[in-house]
């Protein structure tokens, strides 16, 4: 795959930042079943404990728990669509990055801080605090320009690498659904 250099980036940025707020669209669901693969799914299952059922997130572990178990709030990786097709180009090659689901919806903090409910077709999940950073392995699919454009200041602000979630509410999730904001930390909505 050719890389995007950072003026081909850069110049996807107004595309990105016009991404509907509040309410999108789930453009493409991916699931892990081992490291390296990738299975893209017409409808996946989201449970509390498994994350995306069938995904490798609990087997996999993190180096960032204390006994090596799952991440809790790295159960799922969301990631803008537009942010990913700035990246990565066509959808067929979206898979790479290594997220579950890619949304056209806002990412940005400002837009979903943490704490932040989105419902995805039967399911609800909830943004969490740990940052989403590209990785050695984003920066061979994509290139380094791609990582440093992710980690920048802008695009840290608009979470272009995507944010982290868990499940909060099992359900049902089909490519195509809506995602909307279900509900916002209590900070912000007092007001």
């Amino acid at each position: 795959m050719e890389h995007r250099t950072t003026a081909e980036l850069e110049a996807a940025l107004d595309d990105i930042r016009g991404a509907p707020v509040g309410v999108g669209r789930v453009e493409l669901i991916v699931r892990r079943p081992t490291e390296g693969a990738r299975e893209v799914l017409d409808e996946g299952q989201l449970d509390t404990s498994a994350g995306l059922v069938g995904d490798n997130w609990v087997v996999r572990g993190s180096k960032e728990t204390e006994d090596g178990s799952a991440h809790p709030l790295r159960q799922l990786n969301v990631m803008s669509a537009r942010a990913a097709a700035a990246i990565a180009g066509p959808v067929e090659n979206w898979p790479l990055a290594g997220d579950q689901f890619f949304v056209d919806l806002h990412l940005g903090g400002e837009e979903l801080p943490t704490g932040t409910r989105l419902q995805i077709g039967d399911a609800i999940i909830e943004v969490t605090s740990p940052p989403h950073l590209g990785c050695v392995k984003f920066v061979s699919r994509f290139g380094k320009e791609a990582m440093r454009f992710v980690n920048s200041p802008v695009g840290r602000s608009l979470n272009l690498r995507g944010i982290c979630a868990r499940v909060v509410v099992g359900g049902t999730v089909r490519t195509g659904d809506t995602i909307t904001a279900v509900h916002a930390p209590e900070a912000l909505t007092t007001a």
